[in-house]
C-alpha cells in the first residue's frame, strides 16, 4: 500500500481494523485506466520493516494490531475500486485474474528486492531514496537511450554509488507488462538521444543563472558549490558559454553565466563538468550512534581532539560518513547472514557504514574503554577520511581524457569488462560501460590494465583502498624514479603489476579471502604529479623498500599522500584557467580518476 502522512486507523465491523491506504489494487486499476501502454511506474519503497536503521530511514511502517486482528482497506477504499473497475467494464473475477497476470500497462520498477530495505538517505543539504538518486543520475550520464534491461543490469552493479556506500544493499527490480517485450524498450518509452550531462539550467535573470545538479554523484556533491565550473553546452555537446558556481542548496546550484552568445543560452541548456572544487577544509563527520549510552560524551569529546574527525548526531537528519557504536546483537546476527568477515562480540566498540553494517577489523575489546577505543581508531579514521578526499575527485562520468581500465584474471584476459571516461565512450573507442564489481576467489591472481587512448602522453597511478579504509599504492612503484615510471606513452597499454626481465623478483597482485570488496582507483593526468610522488618517494627510502614494491600507506601517511595529490591536480589546473580562491580545483580535461570494485566471493 501507499500510506497517507494523515493516516486514521478506524475500527472495522469484524473487529480488524481500516486504514486509507492505497492499495495495489487501486494502483493496478488506475494503471490500467491511462490511455496508453507506454507508462512507467517508479516506487522507491520496501515491503516491511520501516523504522530507523543507523542514521538511515527505511521507507515502509510497522503495522502491529491485537492478537486476531488484521489491518484492512477501509470503505472508501473498496468503493473507489468498485467503480474504476465498473468504468472498465471488468468483473470481480476478471480483475483478479489479470492481476494474478502481472501488471497492468507498461513498466514498474521497484527499488529493492521484496526481502532487501529502501533506504532514505541524507545527503548534503537534502533527503533522497537512495534508488531515486542513483536511477535520477544514471539516466542523466547516458548520451543515448538503452533499454530497459540493460539499465537494469547496470543498475544492479552500481549500487554501491548511494545505497552499499550507506551499507545498506538494495537491487534494483522491474515488471514489465505480460505479452508485451518492453525489456528492449526505453526506461520511459522515448529514444531522444541527448549528450550526457550533470546538471540543466532553469532560471536566467541576467548573467545569474539557478540549475539543477541531477547528474552529479553523491560522494562528489561536496566538490560542487563555489568555484566549481561547467560548460553550457547544446544537445550536441558543443560549448555554448561557461558557468561559475557561487553557492549550492541540495542539489539546486547558482552561478554566473558567461558567454559571447546570449541568446542562444535559455532554460534548459545542458551544463557539463568543466572544474570542480574539493574544499580545503573536508573532515569526516562521525555519527555517535545510540548504543554509546553513557559513553556519547566522552566519545564526542575524545573524537573533538583528532584533527578533521567531526562527530555529529545520529538523527537522519545530519549527513554522517560514518558510525561509531557498540556492536549489538541485531546487528551481529545480521552480519553472519551476509557472511561478513572477521566478527567481533557483542558490546565491544568500532566503526559502521551510515547503515549500520561494520567496518572489518575496526573492533576492539569488550571491556574497552571509549577514550582508549577512539585512540586506537585513529589511524583508521585519518585512511577513512583520505578515501573520502579521493571519492571527491572521482570523474569516469565527466573526465574528457580517454582512458579506460580493465581488471582481469592473470589466467583468463578474456574475462575483463573495460571501465572507460566519458571521452573514451564517446569517441567510440570501447562501448559505453558503467564501473562494475569483478568477482574473483580468493588466491585469484590478477591485473589491471590502463589504456591511455589519448594523442598524448599520460600520467598513471593505481591505487587500492581496502574496504576497512587501508590505501595501497600499486603504481608507480620504481621509487628510484616514479616520475618517470608514472608516463605512460600516447595509445599505450599499462599493465600492473608490470612484468620484469627477472619475474621471479615481481610482486603479483593476489586477492586475499575471506569474502570482501576492494576497490581500485586509477589516476590518469596530463600532467607528472611531482609532489604526490615525491612524498611517496621519501616514505619508500625510510622505510628501505625496494623499487617494484607496493607501499601500504599508515598512520598520517594517506591523508598527507592524498593532500599533495590533490594540490597536484590543483596547481595543473590554475595553470590554464581561473579559479576561486579556497579549493583544490580538479580539471575534467587534465584528469581522469576512475573507480571500479573487486569482490571477493568464496
Amino acid at each position: 500500500t501507499l500510506v497517507p502522512n494523515d493516516i486514521t486507523p478506524r475500527a472495522a465491523e469484524s473487529g480488524d481494523i481500516a486504514v486509507p491506504d492505497i492499495t495495489g489494487r487501486s494502483l493496478f486499476l488506475l494503471m490500467s485506466a491511462v490511455n496508453t501502454d507506454n507508462l512507467t511506474v517508479v516506487l522507491d519503497s520496501c515491503h516491511s520493516g520501516g523504522g530507523v536503521r543507523g542514521n538511515l530511514r527505511t521507507r515502509a511502517v510497522e503495522r502491529l494490531g491485537n492478537a486476531g486482528q488484521r489491518f484492512v482497506a477501509s470503505p472508501a477504499e473498496l468503493e473507489y475500486q468498485a467503480q474504476w473497475r465498473s468504468r472498465l467494464g471488468l468483473s470481480l473475477a476478471a480483475f483478479n485474474q489479470a492481476r494474478q497476470s502481472g501488471i497492468a500497462k507498461g513498466v514498474a520498477l521497484g527499488s529493492a528486492l521484496a526481502n532487501q530495505y529502501a533506504a532514505d538517505a541524507a545527503f548534503a543539504d537534502f533527503h533522497a531514496g537512495a534508488f531515486t538518486y542513483l536511477l535520477t543520475r544514471y539516466l542523466w550520464q547516458q548520451p543515448n537511450s538503452q533499454s530497459l534491461g540493460s539499465v537494469f543490469v547496470n543498475l544492479t552493479r552500481s549500487t554501491q554509488d548511494v545505497a552499499q556506500a550507506s551499507g545498506v544493499v538494495q537491487q534494483p527490480v522491474y515488471q514489465v507488462m505480460p505479452t508485451r517485450n518492453y525489456s528492449e524498450a526505453p526506461v520511459y518509452f522515448i529514444d531522444q538521444p541527448t549528450a550526457a550531462a550533470e546538471a540543466v539550467i532553469r532560471q536566467i535573470e541576467g548573467d545569474q543563472v539557478e540549475f539543477w545538479l541531477g547528474g552529479v554523484s553523491s560522494e562528489s556533491l561536496e566538490a560542487f558549490s563555489e568555484g566549481a565550473v561547467f560548460n553550457v553546452i547544446d544537445r550536441d555537446g558543443r560549448t555554448l558559454g561557461t558557468v561559475t558556481q557561487t553557492s549550492r542548496v541540495g542539489l539546486v546550484g547558482y552561478g554566473t553565466l558567461t558567454t559571447e552568445h546570449r541568446a542562444v543560452v535559455s532554460t534548459g541548456a545542458l551544463l557539463r563538468e568543466r572544474i570542480r572544487g574539493v574544499p580545503t577544509d573536508l573532515a569526516l563527520r562521525v555519527g555517535l550512534d545510540p548504543s554509546l549510552g553513557r559513553d556519547l560524551a566522552a566519545a564526542q569529546s575524545a573524537l573533538q581532539s583528532v584533527t578533521r574527525i567531526v562527530p555529529v548526531p545520529v538523527d537522519q537528519q545530519t549527513p554522517v560518513d560514518y558510525l561509531l557504536g557498540r556492536m549489538s546483537e541485531a546487528v551481529l546476527a545480521e552480519s553472519r547472514t551476509l557472511n561478513l568477515p572477521n566478527l567481533t562480540p557483542i558490546g565491544s566498540i568500532g566503526l559502521f557504514t551510515a547503515g549500520l553494517r561494520p567496518l572489518p577489523d575496526s573492533f576492539g575489546r569488550v571491556d574497552e574503554p571509549i577514550a582508549a577505543a577512539v585512540n586506537r581508531l585513529r589511524s583508521p579514521l585519518k585512511m577513512l577520511l583520505a578515501g573520502r578526499l579521493l571519492r571527491l575527485v572521482l570523474n569516469r562520468d565527466s573526465s574528457t581524457l580517454r582512458v579506460s581500465v580493465s581488471v582481469m584474471p592473470v589466467s583468463d584476459r578474456s574475462a575483463a569488462t573495460p571501465v572507460s571516461s566519458r571521452g573514451a565512450e564517446e569517441a567510440g573507442i570501447v562501448p559505453q560501460q558503467i564501473a562494475t564489481a569483478s568477482n574473483f576467489r580468493p588466491g585469484t591472481e590478477i591485473q589491471v590494465q590502463v589504456q591511455n587512448n589519448e594523442s598524448r602522453n599520460l600520467y598513471i597511478g593505481v591505487l587500492a583502498i581496502a574496504s576497512s579504509g587501508e590505501i595501497i599504492i600499486l603504481y608507480p612503484v620504481e621509487w628510484d624514479a616514479p616520475i618517470d615510471a608514472a608516463l605512460v606513452a600516447r595509445g599505450q597499454t599499462l599493465t600492473v603489476p608490470p612484468r620484469s626481465s627477472t619475474p621471479e623478483d615481481d610482486f603479483r597482485f593476489v586477492v586475499q579471502g575471506p569474502s570482501g570488496t576492494l576497490s581500485l582507483l586509477v589516476l590518469a593526468s596530463t600532467e607528472p604529479l611531482r609532489d604526490a610522488l615525491r612524498g611517496l618517494q621519501q616514505i619508500a627510502r625510510s622505510r628501505g623498500v625496494r623499487s617494484g614494491d607496493p607501499i601500504a600507506l599508515s598512520e598520517d601517511e594517506p591523508i598527507t599522500v592524498i593532500e599533495s595529490l590533490l594540490g597536484d591536480f590543483d596547481q595543473s589546473t590554475r595553470a590554464g584557467i581561473a579559479v576561486s580562491r579556497g579549493i583544490r580545483a580538479v580539471d575534467t580535461t587534465q584528469l581522469a580518476a576512475i573507480a571500479t570494485t573487486i569482490e571477493v566471493v568464496e
